[in-house]
């Protein structure tokens, strides 16, 4: 019970100080931390006027994704790059391409809280978490897609694009190829990206498959069932 109560009100906390929006001081300092963490970041679009600040027609995922079709090789971890785009782009959101540094098990809020609970109580070590509005929750691990792995590691469609999140509702492993909307930012509908109080990109990263055996639990618990082979998963 301990540790339910504990991460009811790591979301508590969250809700009742949620801002209408990121604050320009919050969002330097935060993404500059995520950067300084090891997390490649790469300038990114921003819901505005009911749609996107990229202008696209109809886009359909206003705000969730890179402002460059080279935002893989544009990811960066360098803080004078870093601060150059915060400077530049005040109204930017920034994603962090994975599998570089960090992989992220991608999961439904209800999944995430159950397996918060577990993590807690067995006083578990996991890393930094974001939670994603209310529809979902961002495990942020070590990575298993790097350079030396070029040939056992691949990236997957399913994960690759945020359009698909309504079609593929379960875990989403974003490894290499793959990017997600960083913390803080404002989301279409309305709602924010933030970090778990307490659980920002200053931590340890934990191994993704002891993460990922704990979400795929909880994602049994409501009905999730796996849908393909996700990012980083070896033949």
């Amino acid at each position: 019970m301990a540790g339910k109560s504990r991460m009811s009100g790591w979301l508590r906390r969250r809700t009742d100080g949620a801002p209408g929006s990121a604050a320009p001081v919050e969002r330097d300092e935060l993404t500059l931390a995520a950067a300084r963490a090891g997390f490649p970041v790469a300038p990114a679009a921003h819901p505005e006027n009911y749609g996107c600040s990229c202008g696209r027609i109809g886009c359909p995922i206003p705000g969730l994704h890179p402002l460059s079709l080279a935002w893989q090789t544009q990811a960066s971890t360098d803080p004078q790059k870093v601060e150059g785009w915060l400077r530049t782009q005040p109204l930017a959101g920034f994603v962090t391409a994975t599998g570089l540094n960090h992989d992220v098990l991608d999961v439904p809020a209800e999944a995430g809280r159950v397996a918060l609970e577990r993590l807690t109580a067995d006083a578990a070590a996991f890393g930094p978490v974001a939670l994603h509005g209310d529809e979902r929750m961002l495990f942020f691990t070590a990575t298993r897609g790097t350079p030396v792995d070029e040939d056992e590691w691949w990236p997957c469609e399913l994960d690759c694009h945020p359009e698909t999140a309504d079609e593929h509702p379960g875990i989403r492993w974003h490894c290499r190829g793959s990017y997600v909307l960083l913390p803080p930012a404002r989301l279409a509908s309305g709602a924010d990206v933030s970090w778990l109080p307490g659980h920002g990109p200053d931590l340890p990263l934990p191994e993704p498959l002891l993460v990922l055996d704990i979400l795929s639990d909880a994602c049994a618990r409501f009905g999730y069932e796996p849908e393909a082979e996700p990012v980083g998963w070896g033949r």
